[in-house]
């Protein structure tokens, strides 16, 4: 595939260039850098942001009113939906439902926007591998709004806050002792908290809940200092209070924009991006290292024995592959330097004769 076909903006375009760069064949990785190297300077400009909840909290219904708004305003739109997958020991971390593309027909049908559902799989941060790479794409393929779904809501789905520029926290009707539940650390990334579904018999309880967190968000620091992060009453199956919510988020870009810290926070997106994808290689290739693999084995039963402290295994287990890393350094060095000194002998016997 081409820059050409991705800039183009066809839908297919982009969703076959995003199953490359998700490709898990070592056989694709270097069509997939070529093409993400290719996008890089057609990426940027697009506001990414971050979207998690509880399952049943209505994120999809919400993402699709909140879309068809952006699109109403002349945007287009490419929606990341990760969805779950099989947790099972021993299982492939396939199985995920996809049903996105289902649950917001309306916005699938346009041809302004793009959905994209993927499976999380292994990937911790309730979000896929390969989702700040599928970002890029989208931005080189013109879409200018990313939103970006998580798989749900809890201590551990929070990487999408360190993906996008604004956090979006969709809660369902709730109060006193339920609002417990809710993980302070969630809570502090949250730039805009939108209680959904205040709508019917649950808009008293909607209106309850905004009032708890409120006054509970009073007691927190919002990750920019010059912001005050809203609690927003919506229905999104009435569309009320959607508008709203877009005229926060142009708001939280504005401030982002006036002092520099879009840049900065990007900036910092991108260096512990590095920094995860080379944790995620490294424990790749220990892995898959013979010596450690000869060794692992032992390690293992020593540790699942309660014979060996997991830190001192591990400081074993990474001093082995080291060894092994300089030990084929070495061996590929001497390769190249033998048959390089046999020419220079065979030459000057050559030369003598």
């Amino acid at each position: 595939m081409n820059i050409d076909a991705l800039r183009s903006g066809d839908r297919r375009a982009l969703a076959r260039a995003i199953t490359l760069v998700e490709s898990t064949r070592d056989s694709d990785r270097g069509a997939a850098e070529k093409l993400l190297r290719c996008a890089m300077p057609h990426t940027g400009g697009a506001l990414r942001i971050g979207i998690s909840g509880a399952p049943g909290v209505g994120k999809s219904t919400f993402i699709e009113a909140f879309g068809s708004q952006a699109l109403a305003q002349g945007k287009r739109v490419a929606v990341l939906a990760v969805d779950p997958s099989s947790a099972r020991e021993g299982g492939s971390g396939g199985g995920a439902i996809l049903g996105d593309k289902t649950r917001m027909e309306k916005l699938a049908a346009d041809a302004r926007a793009f959905i994209r559902p993927s499976p999380a799989g292994e990937a911790q941060g309730g979000v896929a591998r390969r989702t700040r790479e599928s970002m890029l794409l989208c931005e080189a393929a013109g879409y200018d709004t990313l939103i970006v779904e998580t798989v749900g809501v809890g201590q551990s789905e929070t990487q999408v806050a360190a993906m996008t520029d604004i956090f979006l926290l969709l809660l369902s009707p709730a109060g006193g002792d339920d609002l417990q539940g809710i993980k302070r650390g969630i809570m502090e990334l949250a730039d805009i908290v939108v209680v959904n579904k205040a709508d019917g018999k649950l808009s008293d309880a909607a209106t309850n809940a905004a009032a708890d967190l409120r006054h509970a968000l009073n007691l927190l620091r919002p990750r920019l200092a010059s912001w005050s992060t809203p609690v927003l009453l919506v229905s999104a199956l009435e569309g009320r209070g959607i508008s709203e919510t877009w005229r926060r988020v142009d708001e939280y870009r504005a401030l982002l924009e006036a002092d520099g810290a879009l840049h900065a926070r990007r900036r910092r997106q991108a260096r512990d991006w590095l920094w995860n994808e080379t944790r995620e290689m490294l424990l790749a290739a220990l892995k898959h290292d013979r010596a450690v693999g000869d060794a692992l084995e032992s390690a293992l039963g020593e540790v699942g024995d309660g014979k060996l402290p997991a830190s001192v295994a591990a400081r074993a287990l990474v001093a082995t592959f080291m060894r092994s890393e300089s030990l084929a350094t070495s061996t590929a060095a001497s390769t190249v330097t033998t048959p390089a000194a046999s020419t220079v002998t065979a030459t000057a016997a050559s030369t003598t004769t």
